[in-house]
């Protein structure tokens, strides 16, 4: 069989979606009173929604990249 390339998913969440919703996980963690297992689920999910974030600020910077002018040599 042979592997299919993975195509891109756009996400779901926005970045504020996201960084929201990733503050509450940390802010729960922080709380404590939580079981290992929901502890862990927390941590997991916290982790997926910092790649998330960081999947949103890379293409911002990619797309400021692209729309900046291109930088000049300021040596005389």
């Amino acid at each position: 069989m042979t592997e299919q390339p993975e195509q891109a998913v756009e996400p779901t969440q926005t970045y504020e979606q996201a960084r929201e919703e990733l503050a509450d996980v940390v802010r729960r963690l922080e709380a404590g009173g939580l079981t290992l297992e929901e502890s862990l689920a927390l941590w997991e999910r916290g982790e997926q929604l910092a790649e998330l974030c960081q999947h949103w600020l890379d293409r911002a910077r990619e797309r400021l990249a692209a729309a900046a002018p291109p930088e000049q040599d300021q040596r005389a």
